[in-house]
């Protein structure tokens, strides 16, 4: 029998996802690869699509679009990436159904993991990574940054922040990073002791950001939250400097007057990789693929995982992986 995570209408995920049992998926056609799961993360966008689903469906929704597993089988004819066979191990991204314990996936999706990297690493080895590799191909449309221009970042703390931190870091990329509490401020100055961390639960944080970049302009934003955070971040930026929302943690909405963009010459831009998959090539994808790669190799560390669960406890993974506060990913071993 083959176990998986579907929804039939929208809602609170805890409440409307639930586990169904199915066949096993039959031998893999031309381009297809099958794939025995061995873990898959829970991830903020997989909450919110369920969350959003309009009506009821007729049919069950798969839910999920990363996980981790072994080469069961390849379909006949079907090429692959190097490195990809069967009894290796696998990371997919995007998956139609990717919480559950047999995978059909399209061979092109399909990416080999390093020896290197434990399950925990290689189940959160493309959706994370891969944003920060989008997120560094946004910033570089400014022309500043790289040289005297600065990037400050918002919810620098969360596992993307964390890893576009080290990739700033490694090109030697001015940063500044913001978080909301002192707390978790301490909590990132370990982790990176040469990035200037700045909390915005104590007043006159702003002028704390432009301290830390030692009067050099703050040409890029980068901003996972939305509302308040967005209009206080744009104020920071220097003229002609680019603002990108890649997240909407915030259920206010951004409120900013014209002359704020019209006069600065500000650029707000949005980024997700909902837009990535639908505008990138296949060779683009392809080498992208691999730079998330060495991304969680570099920094396999930063790969925290908050807890793991069986499908049996699925409510209560749900749950723990909204919790405010959370340090981590949180992780689902389907067998």
């Amino acid at each position: 029998m083959n176990r998986r995570v579907v929804c039939t209408r929208g809602g609170l995920p805890a409440d409307v996802l639930t586990v169904i049992e199915e066949p096993e998926p039959e031998a893999p056609a031309h381009g297809q690869v099958l794939i025995r799961t061995t873990a898959f993360p829970i991830h903020r966008g997989d909450l919110l699509a369920v969350a959003a689903y309009p009506g009821t469906a007729p049919e069950p929704v798969p839910v999920g679009v990363e996980a981790t597993g072994m080469v069961e089988a390849i379909g006949p004819d079907t090429g692959v990436a190097p490195r990809v066979e069967v009894g290796g191990r696998v990371t997919v991204f995007p998956l139609p159904v990717g919480w559950s314990q047999w995978i059909l996936a399209d061979a092109a999706t399909v990416v080999p993991v390093p020896d290197e990297l434990s399950d925990e690493v290689a189940a959160q080895m493309l959706t994370n990574p891969l944003t920060a590799v989008m997120l560094r191909r946004e910033a570089e449309q400014h022309l500043a940054l790289g040289y005297d221009g600065y990037l400050v970042q918002a919810a620098a703390g969360s596992s993307v922040g964390r890893l576009v931190t080290g990739v700033m870091q490694y090109h030697n990329v001015g940063l500044v990073n913001v978080v909301r509490s002192d707390r978790g401020a301490a909590e990132l100055r370990k982790r990176f002791p040469d990035v200037p961390v700045v909390a915005t639960e104590n007043p006159g944080w702003a002028d704390e950001v432009r301290k830390a970049a030692g009067g050099r302009p703050l040409s890029v934003a980068f901003d996972p939250v939305g509302g308040k955070l967005t209009e206080s971040l744009l104020d920071l930026l220097a003229p002609g400097g680019r603002l990108v929302i890649y997240g909407e943690l915030a259920e206010e909405p951004i409120s900013v007057h014209a002359s704020t963009l019209l006069y600065q010459s500000l650029t707000v831009r949005g980024a997700n990789l909902g837009r990535w998959l639908l505008e990138a090539s296949a060779e683009r994808r392809a080498s992208d693929a691999v730079a998330a790669t060495l991304i969680a190799l570099a920094f396999k560390d930063q790969f925290d995982v908050a807890a793991t669960y069986d499908l049996g406890e699925l409510a209560t993974a749900v749950q723990h992986a909204v919790q405010p506060g959370k340090v981590g990913t949180v992780l689902i071993r389907p067998w």
